[in-house]
């Protein structure tokens, strides 16, 4: 269970040198990698949690820039602290609800979309909210480089499935798939683990993955 209350959160995530400030997401579109000062591809993981994820990618990568989006403010907290204490020039964050991606970003700005151990929303009339449906496909698609990728890592077998069946009404097709990731040592090589697949898989859960591509 997610914490959405801690006192104080908002304030200092508003005043982070490491959070690009919400009055000005919208004139970001088209000019993120003048943001970072260099022309790396950009990198974006959407439902970041604490950032131990994209924290370690981009100190592991760092001709990549890499942008973590959190709607929560506790948890975003988490991930600020973390760069306070382990600063890196290609890594930012941002603050704000999934549904306005393509506000952020540009047609074909974005090289590689992360999705990690998302929310389920397991109530059918939540589908649209689950962030790989065909909605949020849509949204991708808009700010996904021509040959860019999307990952998406799970221990939801239900959300996983229900993410397979999207990919061909959405115009998508998986280059991986697998129900057990751990059980493949290819694809297990340079997996940074999150802080829910470390736990899932601790305690048995196989891990789905998949790559896809338009």
């Amino acid at each position: 269970m997610r914490l959405r209350n801690v006192t104080g959160s908002r304030e200092v995530i508003a005043e982070s040198r490491f959070v690009v400030p919400e009055e000005t997401l919208k004139e970001m579109p088209g000019k993120w990698q003048g943001l970072f000062g260099n022309q790396h591809p950009i990198h974006i993981e959407i439902g970041m949690g604490k950032g131990q994820f994209l924290h370690a990618m981009a100190k592991n990568h760092p001709g990549i820039n890499y942008v973590g989006i959190e709607k929560y403010s506790t948890v975003l907290l988490r991930a600020v602290q973390k760069m306070e204490q382990d600063e890196l020039p290609n890594l930012r964050f941002i603050r704000m609800d999934a549904e306005e991606i393509a506000e952020v970003f540009g047609a074909g700005e974005v090289a590689r979309i992360y999705l990690n151990f998302s929310d389920p929303w397991p109530k059918d009339r939540h589908a649209k909210r689950r962030l790989p449906s065909r909605e949020f496909l849509v949204r991708y698609d808009r700010i996904l480089a021509e040959d860019g990728r999307i990952e998406f890592k799970t221990d939801n077998r239900a959300l996983f499935d229900f993410a397979v069946e999207e990919l061909e009404p959405a115009g998508w097709k998986a280059k991986v798939l697998t129900y057990d990731l751990h059980a493949d040592p290819v694809l297990m090589e340079g997996n940074v683990m999150t802080e829910y697949e470390e736990k899932f898989s601790a305690m048995g859960n196989p891990i789905c993955k998949y790559v896809i591509t338009r």
